[in-house]
């Protein structure tokens, strides 16, 4: 058998496609709390196999009708949702579009699912479920319950479970001035899943599959 010379991510994750998501939020309850912001942040893997941020999508959304806005999530969050200035969507056409550009990577990088990576994973991915029920979409790119969770692994990695200081001990650049916005914390959070998959590999902790060919 010869070791495959292809670094491909569907490998690497037995098909699936990791894609990082933050979602900003009026409260902690999916069923009856906005989202506010979303942001989705894709991964690729280059000719050596390494795992790197390729771009990130965002929306700011509108809270759908009868949607429940905590006052302390909105100081924590500071984030106005009827700023005139927040060109929000609906939450649907947020979903919808970031859904499209998902299954457009999951197509172009041989994958058969996504699957999300999200810091406190099980949070956004409770917001992400609920909105599709809620919004009635019908193609759900994420895998339903499987969740890659970066504060699990960089307490494993770091010793660290917030998200800032875990970023500080892989040397990546935080700026708490411009967290809780969806698109920073994605792209941050995209940064630390990608740093410790490749710190992981370059230990010898994997490696890629053989080719029978």
């Amino acid at each position: 058998m010869n070791l495959s010379s292809d670094h491909r991510i569907c490998d690497r994750f037995r098909g699936f496609l990791p894609v990082v998501v933050d979602i900003e939020t009026g409260g902690f309850n999916a069923s009856t709390d906005a989202i506010l912001e979303i942001a989705a942040t894709i991964v690729r893997m280059d000719e050596d196999g390494q795992l790197l941020v390729h771009r990130t999508h965002s929306y700011q959304v509108k809270p759908f009708e009868g949607a429940n806005l905590e006052q302390a999530a909105l100081d924590f969050t500071g984030i106005d949702p009827y700023h005139p200035f927040r060109e929000a969507v609906d939450e649907q056409e947020a979903l919808t579009e970031i859904f499209k550009v998902i299954r457009k990577e999951i197509r172009d990088q041989h994958c058969s699912r996504a699957v999300l990576v999200g810091h406190n994973a099980h949070f956004d991915a409770g917001f992400v479920t609920a909105a599709v029920e809620r919004c009635e979409i019908k193609r759900n790119p994420f895998h339903p319950f499987s969740h890659f969770d970066t504060a699990t692994l960089s307490g494993l990695a770091f010793g660290q479970t917030v998200l800032a200081k875990a970023c500080g001990e892989a040397g990546i650049k935080f700026d708490n001035a411009e967290a809780h916005s969806a698109a920073y914390d994605a792209d941050r959070t995209a940064e630390l899943f990608c740093d410790i998959v490749n710190r992981w590999k370059e230990s010898g902790g994997w490696m890629p599959l053989f080719d029978d060919s």
